[in-house]
């Protein structure tokens, strides 16, 4: 599992820089079979990262740029008239890795729409249930200073993404590795140069590997005091969910395999709980006014509670 890491991280390292943790995180949700949130400010990279992990991957890549006037349809597909018979035109959904671009630019309802192929791995059209791809994720990004026009997802379909990681500025010697990347015009060169390095049967093997990695009744015990201890914080008025608690030992397995392990550790979990638990608070508006950040929650629950050993 370490090779393919390194496999994955390398070949995407061709034309992203410096996100190797993102890489991770969006591998690790993968094989877990969850998706993947990415906030950063424009020009950090968000979708050029799916596209060249898609590719990496050897899977299908569809990107979908969410606006105010874009409907259900639009996204899941719609029956259409042909021949003088009604014929099923799978929508954009239909695909292995969908980035949804600038997700919260588009309403509720179309938001809505990605619930049950999130969640089911399927849509259901005219009453009828369609299945998606069997290594269907969803990468979904936003921007998180410019909110004018902009309907920020709610809370049940915020506890749908396995993880949110946070896409920053790199540092300045990776920001003159970007600038000495292969350029056409403005455009990436190198993306061409991602090459396949996983298959779909070498993908199930290694689902198989994470569900398979040990875990202690200690862990266990963690997770759930991590959780529960989320929702007692003074600062938050609602903590994370049961569904919270599922992917954080997942995301842990995850993170254990890729570091070449067959057991999760109390540090996989310390690891992981910052992007798995991140989108899944919602502060009092007090603290939200002292600048105290969801992360900044996560940190005083993981420093509160005794690591077991």
């Amino acid at each position: 599992m370490i090779e393919l890491r390194d496999r994955v991280t390398r070949e995407v390292g061709k034309v992203v820089v410096g996100q190797e943790r993102a890489v991770e995180d969006v591998l690790a949700a993968l094989l877990v079979g969850g998706h993947v949130l990415l906030e950063g400010v424009p020009g950090v990279a968000k979708t050029l990262l799916a596209n060249a992990m898609a590719r990496a991957l050897g899977l299908e890549f569809r990107r979908v740029q969410f606006t105010p006037d874009m409907l259900p349809s639009d996204l899941t597909g719609t029956m259409t008239l042909r021949a003088g018979e009604l014929v099923f035109r799978p929508g954009p959904v239909f695909t292995s890795v969908l980035l949804a671009d600038e997700i919260n630019r588009t309403p509720p309802k179309t938001q809505a729409a990605l619930l049950e192929a999130m969640q089911e791995r399927q849509v259901t059209i005219e009453g009828v249930p369609r299945p998606l791809d069997e290594a269907f994720l969803v990468v979904a990004t936003q921007n998180p200073i410019e909110y004018e026009g902009t309907y920020p997802l709610p809370e049940a379909q915020l506890d749908r993404f396995l993880l949110k990681v946070e896409i920053g500025y790199p540092d300045a010697d990776e920001e003159q590795a970007i600038l000495r990347l292969r350029h056409r015009g403005v455009a990436p060169a190198t993306l061409t140069d991602v090459a396949t390095v996983l298959d779909l049967d070498e993908l199930r093997h290694a689902r198989e590997e994470v569900d398979e990695t040990g875990v202690s009744e200690e862990v266990v015990g963690y997770v759930t005091a991590i959780v529960r201890a989320t929702r007692e914080l003074p600062s938050v008025e609602l903590g994370a969910s049961p569904r919270a608690a599922v992917h954080l030992l997942a995301a842990a397995r995850a993170r254990a395999r890729l570091a070449g392990r067959s057991f999760v550790t109390p540090d996989d979990v310390v690891d992981a709980a910052p992007s798995v638990l991140r989108h899944r608070l919602v502060l009092r508006p007090e603290a939200e006014l002292e600048r105290y950040r969801p992360d900044d929650a996560v940190q005083t629950v993981l420093q509160s509670l005794a690591v077991p050993r």
